[in-house]
């Protein structure tokens, strides 16, 4: 049966600057701060562990022990992965009581406090400050990395919503890319200003929240092109009335539910690969491998940022192209990719002894891996969550997301150095067989959403799924419901700053 006309044209909105406003600051005060988190802790490691044993010879005469420096150097560091799986765990009743604007909004509290624990902790000799704030932000970051999708996906015409979705994972490379930047010796990787780095985490969220107070009604007004804008804030507040009598699934009833059981083992199974395919574990060997290339110690943070400048433009270039190619093509050739190069970096690894410029090759095949991730597999996994479920299944959808992402990467940061240490330069070949498994599960079960309504998407799932398909009846009913909730969520978009 043919879609109503209007169906077709529900979504054909120009892409204004308001819409990517939203995007951009919803971003730049959830995404990028995780993402400056995973890098930020590199450049003063040193110092840190220095303040560490200072502060233990001050409280107990002595100098602190080889085994108890590293454990609480490997608390201060992977604390950060435990507050992320608290806030994936909480993120399902804030959106509930708060919604995804309202979330994005009070979590920057989070990164508030975390601000202050981490900057004044060397004033108050106490490297508990340091572990807490590390723990808080990864509160903020565990929620904003659940919440931040699910709102891009709804306030995104639906042919665009890759192309707005991919503002995480540009946001999250950029982070990355600025916690490198900040940490140069010339700016606050320094002993007396490494602490200062936190207060970026301030910056952002303080942003965030002008913008909301300064902006939404006219950013509302330029989006609709005229002044009187009361007919259509009414339609905004009646959805808003309705959406307070939507039932939200719980996670047992979404794991119970048939009807998405293979979407939820999809969302599973791409966001645990996201995490073990080892791009985290790249960054143990970089400095390594350059340093066998001979270039010397106080020139490898300058050449190390090559690897933020490569994550942030493949996210981009990703950005660009999702909606031509679409996610599926992405996420598959993304995991290949990776999975070839990672092979390619192994011997590079074993032969590097022998030729003086197969260091070199290592580094382009690191560079290459990264690429690749951020082409599809960096960002797409969090796009797809909210593309497979319905809006009253996403909350709990994402939460389980979370909780995957966060204890995959919990995971990786606990059993890599054991990895390493039993496999030596044979350790990536473990990521090379979850690429390769990654990228053939996908293959044959993922589909194509790009430009697909959660109808479409759903009648592809139905037969592994092995329910009926719904009637013509039931078909055109959810179609007709999808428009009207579509254009009013087109109107949101500039208001939901």
């Amino acid at each position: 049966m043919e879609k109503p006309q209007m169906y077709n044209q529900a979504r054909k909105l120009p892409i204004t600057g308001c819409l990517l406003s939203a995007a951009f600051f919803g971003s730049l005060g959830s995404s990028f701060l995780y993402g400056y988190n995973l890098s930020v802790v590199n450049a003063p490691a040193l110092y840190i562990k220095e303040f560490n044993n200072k502060t233990w010879i001050e409280r107990y005469g002595e100098p602190i022990g080889a085994e108890t420096a590293t454990l609480l150097w490997s608390i201060t560091v992977s604390i950060f992965a435990i507050g992320g799986v608290l806030g994936a765990l909480s993120v399902s009743l804030i959106i509930k009581v708060l919604g995804r604007k309202g979330t994005l909004l009070v979590n920057n509290i989070f990164a508030l406090i975390a601000a202050l624990l981490l900057t004044l902790g060397e004033r108050a000799k106490s490297f508990e400050m340091l572990i807490i704030g590390r723990l808080v932000i990864g509160v903020d970051s565990g929620i904003a990395l659940s919440a931040l999708p699910m709102y891009l996906g709804e306030i995104s015409p639906k042919h665009i919503r890759g192309f707005i979705g991919q503002f995480n994972s540009i946001l999250i490379c950029l982070g990355v890319f600025t916690g490198q930047v900040l940490g140069l010796p010339e700016l606050l990787g320094q002993r007396d200003c490494c602490f200062f780095c936190s207060f970026i985490l301030f910056m952002c969220g303080f942003i965030q929240h002008c913008v909301h107070m300064c902006f939404c009604v006219s950013a509302f007004q330029r989006f609709l092109g005229k002044t009187d804008v009361s007919q259509e804030l009414e339609e905004v507040h009646a959805e808003a009335r309705a959406q307070e009598n939507l039932h939200t699934v719980s996670v047992l009833q979404l794991l119970r539910n048939p009807a998405v059981r293979w979407q939820l083992i999809t969302i599973i199974i791409t966001m645990a690969c996201y995490q073990l395919c080892g791009l985290n574990a790249i960054w143990y060997y970089t400095n390594g491998i350059l340093r066998e290339a001979g270039f010397p110690d106080n020139i490898l943070p300058y050449i190390t940022l090559s690897t933020g400048i490569i994550e942030t433009l493949a996210a981009i270039v990703s950005g660009l192209v999702i909606e031509r190619i679409g996610r599926r093509p992405l996420l598959i050739f993304g995991f290949s990719a990776m999975a070839v190069f990672f092979s390619l970096l192994t011997l590079c690894l074993n032969l590097q002894d022998r030729t003086t410029w197969m260091p070199y090759l290592s580094y382009v095949c690191i560079l290459v891996v990264i690429a690749s991730f951020c082409s599809g597999p960096g960002g797409i996994p969090f796009i797809l969550t909210g593309e497979l479920f319905e809006q009253s299944y996403r909350p709990a959808a994402f939460m389980i997301a979370g909780v995957v992402n966060w204890l995959s990467n919990f995971a990786v940061g606990l059993l890599f150095p054991f990895i390493q240490e039993a496999l030596q330069s044979f350790a990536f070949l473990v990521f090379v067989v979850v690429c390769t498994l990654g990228a053939i599960y996908l293959y044959f079960v993922l589909p194509e959403t790009k430009n697909k309504t959660f109808m479409d998407i759903s009648q592809s799932f139905a037969k592994i799924n092995k329910i009926p398909l719904p009637s013509p009846a039931q078909e055109m009913e959810l179609v007709l419901s999808s428009d009207t909730n579509g254009k009013v969520e087109d109107a949101k978009i500039e208001s939901s700053l």
